[in-house]
């Protein structure tokens, strides 16, 4: 009988393959071992940066040694890289204010603190007083109307206006994105201000003390492009007295019409401030091993083995930061597979194609393992035909799993489709597209064919009591089984599965694609997590969307946006999200270090 390439791809050619639901006894007290050492409190949730992070990167690179993968960069199992893994204060910081020409210094930690998004530096200005910081043309309230805050420092309320009022336009007890730190410095610097000083709204939290917000919680970009510090109350009180002014009384007044009351403070009064705030830098490492084909192609099979720690500003338990979040499902149990699927594959006859083992570094911080191994791949990424992620694999509910990434390969549903009817898994057919907030996204945007395997989340998700004891081994190995009949498929299959881009959901939100989107109007890129020295560089651009028709593409760097510098991320998604479908803007890019200016016609999500 002629079989034809395509259905040796999908497995049926006999003796070329493992058979589809073949027993591959992977063992689940092995396979729990994995997880339960490296979600261990020896490991402390195995933060970015930390000590614990580098004992299990050697723990996995001993696994592979101990399996016989070879080192493919010759000099061990180890990629380093570089990561800005945290902020800390220095000794530096420093509030000194003068009204009608006394001077005072307010004491950093105590009545004053930088956030750790603030640029370090010394600067000096007058100051005047902008509400809540807050520009929102959807309900025609701009803090910033009629006041010129160019080169000042801008006193802000926190929050936003009319918190507690279910009727407000500003959604009441739900806060709106305006609320939130990294919203108020980007809008401070688009507007010419030199600094922010946040205040406590105390006229809506009247019961509450006076707290400055604590260092390490402080979540925002690495660098927000100006200095931004928490004060207490009792520092421009006389600050308000010299101008003749009540805070809570303005306050009060803005929440119950909602129009903003912006004033300058009395040149009298300035301001020189002093900020210490130190970015730590450290080397991290994804984890390679290479088992040989009879060919130069191969396929990766990944995960990543970062968590966060003691939690801290990504944990969803914030009362319980600075405790382990052992990360036993997130995502040891991703890594605890590739350690097994590792043993498995290097107990089998050669495979045609090559296999690529990897543990990412750092994808808690934004897929920055991945990213940095497809931008250095060390067995040529050309070669690469698939992608297999894992990621919390390891608490199926009534044996369903997750699949994503099946449209990003020309073959990929027709072969899953094939093996659903031979095990006893319940696969749901998720997200085609390829790309979603896990490292499977890293290799979408170099147009290498994706599968993403994930269980779903829980209620125990980036919290410490993701605990290795909720593991269900004897389930997760039933699908690593599945996996690896798969992997069997794209190592041995004849045919190469070619690269499909998939356009975006109709559902902004579904499969988590970072595209720049958003609630707002559509531009259409995959931004690089790995952030330039400045701007916003493009892992990818949306065949067919605003940023590939103006001629955007992977490796751009936006630097300008609708007339706006673009200095991070965060800088780019409060920009877009001010702008609606039908706008034309103006957008500059750096392209191989030269600027390139076009313009782009926003849309609307289809």
């Amino acid at each position: 009988m002629k079989t034809s390439l395509r259905t040796a791809a999908l497995g049926v050619l006999p003796g070329l393959l493992l058979a589809a639901g073949a027993n591959v006894r992977f063992d689940a007290e092995r396979y729990l071992g994995h997880v339960k050492y490296l979600s261990s409190p020896e490991l402390k949730g195995r933060g970015t940066g930390s000590p614990e992070l580098e004992k299990a990167a050697q723990y996995v690179a001993k696994q592979f040694q101990a399996i016989g993968l070879a080192a493919p960069n010759g000099n061990g199992y180890l990629q380093p890289f570089p990561v800005t893994t945290s902020a800390r204060l220095g000794k530096a910081n420093k509030l000194r204010h003068e009204v009608n020409g006394k001077r005072e210094t307010a004491q950093s930690g105590k009545q004053f603190v930088p956030f750790n998004f603030s640029a370090a530096g010394r600067f000096s200005g007058q100051v005047v007083f902008a509400g809540y910081g807050i520009t929102a043309k959807e309900y025609n309230y701009d803090d910033y109307e009629g006041i010129d805050v160019k080169d000042k420092f801008v006193v802000l309320l926190r929050h936003e206006p009319q918190e507690f009022d279910e009727k407000s336009v500003f959604s009441g007890k739900v806060y709106t994105e305006h609320s939130q730190f990294f919203s108020k410095a980007v809008n401070a610097k688009l507007h010419g201000a030199r600094g922010v000083i946040l205040l406590n709204d105390s006229h809506n939290h009247s019961g509450d003390s006076d707290e400055l917000e604590p260092f390490a919680a402080n979540a925002g970009p690495s660098n927000a492009g100006i200095p931004f510090i928490h004060a207490k109350t009792a520092v421009v009180e006389p600050w308000m007295a010299a101008a003749g002014k009540d805070l809570k009384e303005i306050q009060a007044a803005i929440d119950k019409d909602l129009k903003p009351r912006p004033f300058a403070f009395p040149d009298a009064v300035s301001v020189e401030l002093s900020v210490d705030v130190r970015r730590d830098q450290k080397t991290v490492h994804n984890v390679v091993g290479y088992l040989a084909g009879e060919t130069g192609e191969h396929i990766v099979i990944g995960a990543h083995y970062d968590h966060l720690g003691l939690g801290h500003q990504f944990s969803m338990a914030p009362s319980q930061a600075g405790t382990v979040h052992p990360g036993a499902d997130d995502n040891a149990s991703g890594t605890a597979a590739v350690i097994e699927l590792a043993r498995y594959f290097a107990s089998q006859p050669k495979p045609r194609r090559g296999i690529v083992f990897l543990a990412f570094a750092a994808e808690e911080l934004g897929l920055l393992g991945s990213s940095y191994y497809v931008n250095h791949p060390e067995v040529p990424l050309k070669n690469a035909v698939a992608m297999i992620n894992m990621d919390m694999i390891g608490r199926m509910r009534d044996r369903k799993i997750y699949l994503g990434g099946l449209g990003t390969g020309d073959y990929f549903e027709e072969m899953i489709t094939a093996m659903k009817k031979e095990t006893g898994l319940q696969v749901e057919m998720a997200d085609k597209t390829g790309y979603g907030s896990s490292d499977h996204t890293s290799f979408t945007a170099k147009q290498v064919p994706v599968l993403f395997f994930f269980s779903g989340l829980h209620g125990d998700y980036h919290k410490p009591s993701d605990t290795w004891d909720k593991i269900d081994g004897p389930e997760t190995v039933r699908l690593l089984d599945f996996i690896a009949n798969t992997a069997g498929r794209l190592t041995n299959g004849m045919e190469r599965p070619k690269f499909v881009r998939v356009a975006p959901p109709a559902n902004p939100h579904a499969g988590g694609a970072p595209s720049g989107g958003g609630y707002g109007p559509y531009f259409g890129s995959v931004p690089d997590f790995a952030e330039p020295p400045t701007g916003v560089r493009f892992s990818d651009v949306r065949d067919g969307s605003p940023a590939a028709k103006a001629g955007l593409k992977g490796g751009d760097v936006l630097i300008e946006f609708d007339g706006k510098k673009v200095q991070n991320l965060q800088d780019f998604t409060f920009v877009l999200r001010r702008k609606k479908p039908g706008d034309t803007v103006r957008v500059v890019v750096l392209r191989d270090g030269k600027p390139l200016e076009v313009e782009c016609l926003l849309e609307r999500r289809r």
